[in-house]
């Protein structure tokens, strides 16, 4: 029948027969009409036929099918040269266009013609296709796709684009620009904006009148769509939508949540959506669909709404009436319409465009590749545009970062290079200030910053303005030493802290009376706008011979208009003096007021790694996030500002007089003389890390959900972030660690900083602290920096260097006030594992002599080679010995999250306290940098993935697998290559002893920075002392050695590298064996 010509009589008969055979006969019509040979003729027969049917509803019923008119001229303005009326035809099992398509068509006509004209359009929904023929008569676009998921509505659009295309002789009808339909419009069958993403088509304009009523029958919505599907199945296609996993599935406005957010992946940058919204759900709710996207926003069966207002307490918007403005609820209007009375609900639409295009479509990007979830809490809307401004770029930044990086890569302590770099050229292009990358050190926070330099000199007497010693030791606060008699114990010594007001001339008289040897001030608000009181400040600290650190946080303007600044103006002129340093902690952004990052910037290379390595040794580094949220602010502003076109002139530092000026505490300089810290210079990007308590595995993907979503919510509720009742479950499930109400939680951005809080409540009660030999070296480090009295208790390869019960037992004969720590279940550095029955021991013998316990869990978690282990349940042992303790003894469980849940970018440290007098230590040192909302939000959210059958938990066993793996490959490469190995059991760290090397003398070439020689050589003799040295200069490898270790000749490995790294890192290992051979 498809090839031949039917009479109107035959035709109209075959489509009598029923809708299918109705569709069946217009689908051969359709096949004549797109062949060009009976084109003609198939359009003259269609005016033959709606001469012969009229328009009248009597046509649908009898022959299932209808033409009608629709006339234009009432939607166009005053003068409008475009046609009157378009003929259009229908079929029962599309979209009929009722008044609510007429009403749309009337708010895309509010807008002018040239919002369309040229534009390339697409028109979702597009039922029998007289909006996109409308919009193409009228507004000349240069190309209308019209989509419907239903294959029927495609062929009737198809048919009247024909009808309307040629005229009743079946000529083609020419528009103004000599172009016809047929060159401006398509139609396709596309469930949404398939068609469009699938044939890369960039739109710039997406209109839609979409349904907004759930099916009254979800499952008829499963069925597989075909042209020869039912009548009523494709019907409801055109009236109903299936549940989306949207938010708005609860509003029935599901499938336009999912329009607009497949719009954003399609849509040019200033594109414009334009979507029908029916006011049922109500106006604010309609508006906030868009809005939380990014954007500037300005009659069927309604049984459903009932359905939802019964399971929530929203209420949909209907009148009693055309008239009607007082809205009643859907259960009432449902009533109302059940016993005759006639309904009506609002309808608006709604026109947006993106505000910030690029950005939003990189966060949608993101959110499509496996965090479909995440876009229920997406919430793009904010009622100040600085807020926009602020938090969508970087929301897209780290989109990009976590989509293209799977891990964060190692930073140096001092703080990322890029961040630092962006802070330089900030102070650079906009206050002329030539600074370099290696003048900033990066802090958690300024108060960090702050106590972290009066821990470097240790200072007899320090001045501090008062708005700044908050987060300062109660101690330093209350002493009275201001003069330190000659031969004390300087482990004893006290900084004392002498508050001051901000205002210059009373802070010069105190400085000039008590000559302290440390100031650390801002300035008051009227002083900071010129130079001359921090002049008078410099040249007073320097005739007194004291170091000066001056705060700007209240005056430094992340702004592309910055105000005037004395400070900063000075330093554009002048060099920052060898004594001073300059303090800046950055809180004052537009988004998240407790997210803090501070920086230090001074001109004198001494104290610049010095205070780098007080980060290391006391916060171990800055979270990554932090750096990221302030770097993207810094690039965006220096985005506005053309870069210098004239290079840096290198200044030298202005010496101050060195006998005058205090130099670092005796305890400071031998850390950084003598402690295994980061190696720092030129070559840091080409090294490998080996060396460094991080994790670089692939995060997977909830942890970067988490991590995203955390940042992408607004206005987070207290109870979302409270992480305590997770982590109590945490800790019992993992460790057996009983908690109570007493129990106290404190939490920190890593765990050595909590650490170090120990360490100081040490100090305090005049303890001990005990390390066994084998622990972490970074933690002797931070207990020596601090001057803490320490102990080193043996251990033996016999046990693997593991503490025992009778080690510790002839270790604590003679000690005072014990501290033992101990690492575990996972020791670090050997990654062996302490069984539950061996901690009973080792605490039955810790409460024997009163002794304070750390357990630090921070390597656990990870665990692989467990045949016969069992885990650990410390509540038994805790329970008996708590009953009979003495007052002195109890146990804090310290550990980090990031190994346990694969968080690498996610720094968060706990500690649990259990004895009040400890807690109450450890709150007079309240400078701790702690984890932001969004971290802890997410902490909380991962936490409870953790404790389901979930994505996160087989990765971690997926982890524990590779690393499984990468420890047999690394023992391999290293017993082949002469060392001796420790065979771990979890954790990221081995320990071996280089056998075959040591008292072996090898050459090794000079860096660039050793004694200015760039080329020559040296000779070392292979021991503890220089194999570090040896193994990073001859092949840029960092590992620890037995200085770190504590275990002579012992050193450390950690493999959880990116594995481009971890091979590479297996090549150095063999090189040196191959320099030494050589």
């Amino acid at each position: 029948m498809a090839g031949s010509a039917l009479s109107v009589e035959e035709f109209l008969k075959e489509c009598q027969k029923s809708g299918d055979a109705a569709y069946g006969a217009f689908r051969s019509l359709l096949e004549r009409l797109e062949d060009p040979n009976t084109r003609t003729a198939a359009r003259i027969f269609l005016s033959d036929l709606y001469k012969s049917v009229g328009d009248s509803d009597q046509c649908l019923e009898q022959y299932h099918f209808q033409i009608q008119d629709i006339y234009l001229d009432q939607y166009q303005g005053l003068g409008s040269q475009g046609r009157k009326k378009l003929t259009m035809m229908v079929i029962p099992s599309i979209f009929m266009p009722e008044n609510w398509s007429y009403t749309f068509y009337e708010g895309l006509n509010r807008h002018p013609d040239s919002i369309f004209k040229d534009k390339t359009v697409a028109e979702l929904g597009c039922g029998n296709g007289w909006i996109s023929i409308a919009l193409a008569e009228k507004c000349l676009p240069s190309k209308v796709y019209g989509l419907d998921i239903n294959p029927r509505a495609v062929k009737v659009s198809w048919i009247n684009l024909y009808l309307n295309a040629l005229d009743e002789k079946g000529q083609v009808i020419y528009d103004a620009e000599k172009k016809t339909l047929l060159d401006r419009v398509e139609f396709y069958e596309s469930d949404l904006l398939s068609y469009i993403r699938d044939h890369n088509i960039e739109l710039e304009r997406i209109v839609g009148c979409i349904p907004q009523i759930l099916n009254p029958n979800p499952d008829a919505m499963s069925k597989m769509i075909t042209e020869n599907a039912s009548e009523e199945f494709l019907h409801s296609l055109s009236n109903y939508c299936a549940l989306q996993g949207f938010v708005e599935d609860q509003f029935g406005l599901g499938l336009i949540a999912r329009a607009v957010e497949e719009g954003i992946t399609v849509i040019k940058p200033m594109g414009i959506m334009i979507f029908n919204m029916g006011g049922r759900p109500g106006q604010a709710v309609c508006k906030r669909l868009f809005e939380r996207r990014g954007f500037h926003a300005a009659d069927t069966d309604i049984s459903a709404l009932v359905e939802i207002e019964k399971n929530s307490p929203h209420r949909f918007e209907f009148f009693m009436g055309l008239t009607g403005d007082q809205p009643i609820c859907a259960r009432t209007a449902w009533a109302y319409g059940q016993a005759g009375g006639r309904i009506a609900h609002a309808l608006s639409v709604y026109s947006c465009q993106l505000r910030q295009p690029n950005q939003v479509k990189k966060i949608f990007e993101f959110l499509k590749n496996g965090f479909h979830d995440v876009s229920s809490s997406l919430d793009l809307f904010f009622e100040d545009d600085s807020v926009a401004d602020e938090k969508i770029p970087f929301l897209a930044s780290f989109a990009d970062q976590l989509k293209e990086n799977s891990c964060f890569p190692y930073e140096p302590p001092a703080g990322s290079i890029y961040f630092r770099n962006l802070i330089a050229s900030f102070l650079k292009t906009y206050h002329h200030i030539p600074l370099n990358s290696d003048n900033v050190v990066v802090f958690p926070s300024r108060a960090v910053a702050i106590e972290n330099a009066l821990h470097l000199f240790s200072p007899r007497l320090a001045i501090v303005d008062e708005h700044l010693t908050q987060h300062l030791p109660r101690k330093w606060l209350t002493s009275l030493a201001i003069e330190s008699a000659e031969g004390d114990d300087p482990s004893k010594d006290v900084i004392t802290v002498i508050e001051a007001p901000r205002q210059s001339d009373l802070m010069v008289e105190l400085i000039k009376k008590l000559k302290p040897q440390v100031v650390i001030t801002g300035m008051a608000h009227y002083e900071a706008v010129t130079s001359s009181a921090f002049a008078h400040l410099l040249e007073v600290t320097r005739e007194i011979g004291c170091r000066l650190f001056l705060d700007i946080s209240d005056h430094f303007e992340l702004s592309s208009l910055p105000s005037s600044n004395g400070v900063l103006k000075y330093l554009a002129g002048t060099s920052l003096p060898s004594h001073a340093a300059i303090v800046c902690g950055l809180v004052k952004n537009q988004v998240y007021a407790d997210l803090e990052v501070a920086f230090v910037i001074s001109e004198e290379e001494t104290i610049l790694k010095a205070l780098s390595k007080t980060v290391e040794v006391l916060e171990g580094n800055t979270t990554p996030i932090r750096q990221h949220y302030y770097g993207c602010l810094f690039h965006e502003l220096l985005a506005f500002q053309l870069a210098n076109r004239h290079p840096v002139v290198k200044r030298e530092s202005e010496k101050a007089k060195s006998d005058k000026l205090i130099g670092f505490s005796s305890s400071a300089s031998s850390v950084l003389d003598y402690s295994e810290l980061s190696i720092s210079g030129a070559e840091i990007s080409t090294l490998i890390h080996m060396d460094v308590d991080q994790s670089f595995l692939p995060t997977p993907s909830p942890v970067k959900a988490a991590i995203f979503e955390g940042f992408v919510r607004q206005n987070l509720a207290e109870s979302e972030i409270d992480v305590t009742s997770g982590m109590k479950q945490f800790i019992k499930r993992n460790y057996g660690f009983p908690t109570d109400s007493s129990t106290e939680f404190v939490y920190a951005d890593s765990t050595q900083a909590l650490f170090n809080r120990l360490v100081l409540c040490c100090i305090n009660e005049g303890g001990t602290l005990c390390f066994p030999a084998g622990s972490n070296g970074n933690y002797v480090s931070a207990a020596n920096f601090l001057k803490a009295n320490i102990m080193s208790i043996p251990t033996d390869s016999g046990t693997g260097f593991k503490l025992t019960g009778s080690l510790l037992d002839g270790a604590l004969q003679t000690v005072n006030k014990p501290w033992v720590y101990i690492s575990g279940p996972t020791i670090n550095p050997t990654g062996l594992l302490y069984s539950s029955k061996e901690m009973e021991t080792i605490l039955t013998t810790c409460s024997k002599f009163g002794a304070r316990v750390v357990i630090d869990t921070s390597v656990s978690g990870l665990e692989y080679n467990i045949e016969g282990w069992g885990g650990w349940d410390l509540e038994p042992t805790l329970s008996k010995l708590n009953s009979s303790r003495g007052q002195s003894f109890c146990v804090s469980l310290l550990g980090g999250l990031s190994l346990k849940i694969l968080s690498g970018a996610l720094k968060f440290g706990f500690l649990a306290l259990n004895h009040p007098l400890l807690v109450d230590t450890l709150h007079s040192f309240p400078g701790l940098s702690k984890p932001h909302s969004t971290v802890r939000y997410a902490i909380k959210k991962l936490l409870g993935l953790n404790e389901q059958k979930s994505e996160l938990r087989v990765a971690v066993a997926e982890q524990s697998k590779n690393l499984q793996s990468r420890c047999q490959r690394l023992k391999e490469t290293l017993e082949k290559c002469g060392w001796d190995v420790l065979e771990p059991q979890g954790g990221i760290s081995m320990v071996a002893k280089p056998s075959a090397y040591l008292n072996k003398v090898i050459k090794i070439r000079h860096s660039p920075k050793d004694d200015g020689k760039a080329t020559g050589t040296y000779e070392v003799k292979l021991d503890d002392s220089v194999i570090r040295e040896a193994m990073v200069k001859s092949t840029g490898l960092c590992i620890n050695s037995g200085l770190w270790t504590g275990i002579p000749g012992y050193c450390r490995f950690t493999f959880a590298l990116e594995e481009s790294d971890f091979k590479r890192a297996l090549d150095c290992i063999t090189k040196f064996k191959d320099v030494i051979n050589n």
